[in-house]
């Protein structure tokens, strides 16, 4: 078997940095890479804080009004950010959606959702400190972040 090569290799990852970027269409999903540091930048989000920022991000877009849209939120491997998955594509409302959830990820105190013994494998890797301060690079990129900007720098 010949191996393809996915989509998102094929994203030139040193042309673009910081920022909220539509991955794919596949018919109703929209797959959207929210790059929190620039890739190969040689500053990664720790795994602890990866993992908060997920339960936070996840618990967040689930709880919003936008959340029978939601269809996944998950950390990308290589610790830069998250991919968002939707169903409806609405870009506009996607791009508040993600500023919402690091704007609550960014002040959040308290006990992390989702982060017990029963409902998490690996429940005492978290960083709420440090989740907090890595939220801050794309909630400021965002800020100022329109439709315009969702598509990857050619």
């Amino acid at each position: 078997m010949e191996l393809e090569k996915i989509a998102s290799f094929k994203v030139d990852h040193r042309k673009f940095g910081v920022g909220m970027y539509i991955s794919r269409l596949d018919g109703d999903i929209i797959t959207y890479d929210i790059r929190m540091v620039k890739p190969n930048g040689g500053k990664y989000i720790s795994s602890p804080s990866l993992h908060t920022i997920e339960h936070l991000f996840a618990t967040y877009a689930r709880s919003s009004s936008e959340s029978e849209r939601v269809i996944y939120v998950g950390p990308m491997g290589c610790r830069t950010g998250f991919y968002l998955l939707m169903r409806d594509p609405s870009p506009a409302s996607d791009i508040e959606l993600v500023k919402d959830c690091m704007r609550f990820i960014s002040k959040f105190e308290g006990d992390i959702p989702g982060a017990t013994e029963p409902e998490c494998g690996n429940y005492l890797e978290h960083d709420l400190t440090q989740a907090r301060r890595d939220v801050l690079p794309i909630l400021r990129a965002l800020e100022s972040w329109d439709e315009g900007r969702l598509i990857y720098p050619a």
